[in-house]
């Protein structure tokens, strides 16, 4: 062969071989920069994206972890199977995604922790117990705990002081429980504007003397930015206000309670500011899809890629 055919030769057998490689190692580069594309854990739940990944809730997780979410929540978990809640955690550790809150107690439009009833705490109690089983089984930190509504059971209806005594005394008993097992129970705030009227625990400043007053590990604030913003609003000086009692976040936009962008509240700058200050747990995705179908999922991911762009 002459050196200028076996030179040209050699260019198309080069050529031929970065054809077959190049997109291979555009692939790989493609996974490895959507693996880190989120600088925070967000965390969707289970049929957010469904019409994207099937009904198949493990599907779903390999959905999520593909799109580079690093985190996972699921208010429900606690009623699962036991079966399904293992095979769920298996999932999750095989991809590397952080398991945040599930349901502890939500006892929304009853009065527990607020009137001292013996048969209601003993309930809630058993109910924390129950809990740390199911923590222990989908390797979770967190749990949601809701302390219920405020007394207003007529000519008896305790004032404010004692009913904030009794539930800062009830949620000592729930920390004792936790405390052992290093599991945090995160107090959620919920609005009273939109949509749980009557709740006890209403705004940010509440929780935070009364997770001062509990004085423990295990008693920490669910910071949900959707709530704040209803509540009180003012969300940056707030959040550094409460941070030494933060646990947890959940977002949603609002009004309407959707993604990031589909709202007043600038996330970029709320995303940002909580990074800034090293937080290393989960923002859970505790909001519905402004728009149905893929089209909607993929709108989804992308308002998290775009409000994590700072």
């Amino acid at each position: 062969m002459k050196r200028r055919e076996f030179l040209q030769a050699s260019a198309a057998i080069g050529a031929a071989t970065v054809a077959t490689v190049a997109p291979t190692a555009s692939r790989a580069a493609a996974e490895t920069a959507k693996a880190n594309r989120f600088k925070l854990k967000y965390a969707p739940h289970f049929n957010m994206f469904k019409h994207s990944a099937g009904d198949d809730l493990i599907d779903q997780l390999k959905f999520a972890s593909d799109q580079g979410f690093t985190a996972w929540e699921d208010n429900g978990m606690k009623n699962r199977p036991v079966e399904l809640q293992e095979k769920i955690a298996r999932t999750m550790d095989q991809r590397g995604l952080q398991m945040g809150v599930f349901v502890a107690h939500g006892s929304i439009g009853k009065i527990t922790f607020a009137r001292n009833d013996k048969d209601v705490w003993d309930a809630v109690l058993k109910d924390i117990r129950n809990s740390v089983e199911v923590a222990k089984r989908v390797n979770a930190k967190w749990m949601t705990v809701v302390p219920g509504n405020v007394d207003e059971t007529g000519r008896d209806r305790l004032a404010m002081g004692y009913q904030t005594a009794n539930v800062i005394e009830l949620l000592r008993r729930c920390s004792d429980i936790l405390e052992p097992h290093n599991l945090v129970m995160v107090l959620e705030p919920l609005n009273w504007y939109a949509n749980h009227g009557g709740t006890f625990l209403q705004g940010s400043p509440q929780a935070y003397a009364i997770c001062k007053a509990v004085d423990s590990p295990s008693c920490k604030i669910l910071f949900d930015i959707y709530h704040q913003q209803i509540t009180e609003g003012n969300l940056i000086p707030n959040i550094d206000q409460c941070w030494d009692e933060i646990g947890y976040f959940q977002c949603g936009d609002n009004p309407g309670r959707k993604e990031p962008g589909t709202g007043e509240i600038n996330y970029r700058n709320v995303f940002k500011h909580i990074h800034s200050r090293k937080f290393d747990g989960v923002l859970g995705m505790e909001h519905g899809n402004s728009r149905k179908g893929i089209d909607g999922e993929q709108a989804v991911i992308d308002a998290y890629v775009d409000a994590d762009n700072f």
